[in-house]
């Protein structure tokens, strides 16, 4: 009991993150599981199972909070989906140890210039609203379906960043229409386990737990990301990818840091990361004081 309840908070707080940043769910519940015990490939089945649920409370309580772009929506989750069905049927005999490092970095690089956009220069005003590409769409949800389904998680990390560097969409819009088109991943993802595991090694007692837990953080999530700043939700997740990706890199055996030098550079990324926020926050501020007087009319000629 004890393991379910655990389970269920896990979930909650989970998709209180992926839900509020885009991103997380899956590599935070992958990862509980495969310290479980777990192998891979049912630790990832158990995790996009129950995200079929969690993905369809967020995608709804996205929609109605208005974060969601039904058109980049359809364009990007339904070759996501084909990619997820495609990396879960191949799980078992694909080696990703070299394929993660590689991806971290391209991740991280996308997460360093997110954050130092949004930090610096918040929401660039002059793409926002322009349409995103079908040809830039499609191969980016194949690739981060596939990823996802491989990885246990990857759909958030993948897409995320990638929309937000376009600087066509709100963060808010991105991370709905991230969350939305999630939820055809997941069932892509749980099909392709299913036809290839049958239900080996998944309990789906843990499937419930995590999705109890992620279907009540869902809308509270969907209300907190239409509340906060643009600029200081870039930031925020920004920090999350850098921080994911530092952690990956790190670890890998082509790094294999030494636990001091680990733990110097997670305490100097979080100074920097706070100082980001920080900085965002002082500027959103400073920008809503001065808006009321640039806003206000001007008085007519005589």
């Amino acid at each position: 009991m004890r393991t379910l309840v655990l389970l269920a908070l896990a979930g909650l707080g989970a998709q209180l993150v992926d839900g509020s940043l885009g991103m997380a769910y899956g590599v935070t519940s992958t990862t509980l599981l495969l310290a479980m015990g777990t192998n891979p490939a049912a630790a990832s089945a158990t995790v996009h199972l129950a995200e079929i649920g969690t993905t369809l409370m967020s995608g709804a309580a996205h929609w109605r909070f208005g974060n969601v772009d039904w058109k980049v929506v359809a364009k990007i989750g339904v070759p996501g989906a084909l990619g997820a069905f495609l990396g879960a049927t191949v799980l078992s005999n694909l080696s990703t140890a070299v394929a993660e490092p590689v991806m971290s970095l391209i991740l991280l690089g996308l997460g360093v210039y997110v954050m130092s956009r949004f930090t610096l220069r918040g929401l660039p005003k002059d793409k926002v609203g322009k349409p995103l590409r079908k040809r830039f769409l499609s191969p980016l949800g194949l690739v981060a379906g596939f990823l996802d389904a491989t990885g246990g998680g990857g759909w958030g990390p993948v897409g995320t960043p990638a929309l937000l560097a376009s600087g066509r969409m709100e963060p808010r819009k991105v991370i709905g229409s991230i969350d939305t088109s999630e939820f055809l991943v997941a069932i892509a993802a749980g099909l392709g386990f299913l036809f290839s595991l049958g239900s080996q090694g998944i309990d789906f007692v843990w499937v419930l737990a995590f999705l109890l837990g992620g279907m009540i953080a869902a809308p509270v999530a969907a209300w907190l990301v239409r509340l906060v700043p643009p600029r200081v939700l870039g930031s925020a997740v920004g920090g999350v990818i850098v921080l994911t990706n530092v952690r990956t890199l790190l670890g890998s055996d082509w790094i294999d840091a030494p636990g001091a030098l680990t733990t110097a550079v997670y305490v100097l990324l979080c100074a920097l990361w706070a100082a980001a926020l920080t900085y965002s926050i002082r500027a959103h501020l400073r920008e809503k004081a001065e808006r009321p007087a640039a806003e206000e009319p001007q008085p007519a000629a005589v």
